[in-house]
């Protein structure tokens, strides 16, 4: 009966998901299809289960005796019994614990750093704020993918990010940042403000994810507006400039940076993040 139940709960947890819509904040959507697919399979399992806990089948294969005269079937299924409990542990987090989005918090307290040009660096770790999917493919396709990238955002004397094309278009411009300079952008996210930041200088993040939270980063641009501003981190903006760019010290690399002309304070959407839309 415990595994009735642990399958019951476990279908439960995803029909969840996909009905508060909360799937979005662990998996990147295009492959929603596949959680929602099981389901199915789970709910498949469980019927399978109850079948066989209704003939007994459980207690035929769990009680078996030998000569000796001890039951060492029904000694091994109670010791493990103890770990069931552990199964319930995602279904009770699932309704007892809200989903939380990720924010600057993270950011604070795990840090963001620019990509490492040695590419054959084993010890390399995630990107952030340059959306980077090279290690996903070999050099020659990734190469042709960013190729076909920049004919459709590159010939655009003006860009709106919207959340559909943030990660792909921020990652184009990332890779050929002086063939943007003075285009005009728009893109919205949330501000994020550190020491090594002049008054007049955030950068303009989003959350996104290339597959699932496991590979998620905090990906966006540096934004300079024309005098000091007074913004708190997670202040949600959405802001309208000019591409071009500088170098920033911390990263010792030229980055791309937004000259801000025009900003608005907007709310937090109700779903912050981003994907990549992998071609």
């Amino acid at each position: 009966m415990f595994r009735v139940l642990t399958l019951i709960g476990f279908t439960f947890i995803f029909i969840h998901l996909h009905v508060t819509g909360n799937i979005s904040k662990y998996i990147n959507m295009k492959y929603s299809w596949i959680s929602f697919s099981t389901i199915f399979v789970l709910l498949a399992l469980t019927i399978a289960e109850m079948v066989f806990y209704w003939r007994g089948e459980e207690e035929k294969h769990d009680h078996v005796h030998c000569e000796c005269g001890h039951d060492h079937g029904t000694h091994n299924h109670k010791r493990s019994l103890w770990w069931y409990p552990l199964y319930f542990l995602p279904v009770i987090t699932i309704l007892c614990l809200p989903v939380a989005t990720l924010d600057s918090n993270i950011v604070e307290k795990k840090g963001f750093n620019f990509s490492i040009y040695d590419k054959k660096d084993p010890y390399s770790s995630h990107q952030f704020l340059q959306p980077n999917t090279s290690s996903f493919y070999g050099q020659e396709a990734y190469d042709e993918m960013m190729q076909k990238e920049f004919k459709k955002y590159g010939t655009k004397d003006t860009l709106n990010l919207e959340d559909e094309e943030f990660l792909n278009a921020m990652e184009t411009i990332y890779d050929f940042p002086g063939e943007f300079v003075g285009k005009t952008i728009s893109m919205k996210g949330f501000m994020y403000h550190t020491n090594e930041l002049q008054k007049n200088q955030y950068f303009l993040f989003r959350f996104g994810i290339i597959h699932c939270i496991a590979d998620s980063g905090v990906f966006g641009m540096l934004v300079e507006f024309p005098k000091d501003v007074s913004y708190k981190n997670d202040d949600w903006v959405k802001i309208t400039g000019k591409i071009d760019t500088m170098y920033y010290q911390p990263f010792k690399k030229t980055i791309p940076v937004i000259h801000v002309i025009k900003v608005t304070s907007i709310s937090k959407p109700s779903n912050p993040y981003v994907y990549r839309n992998n071609q």
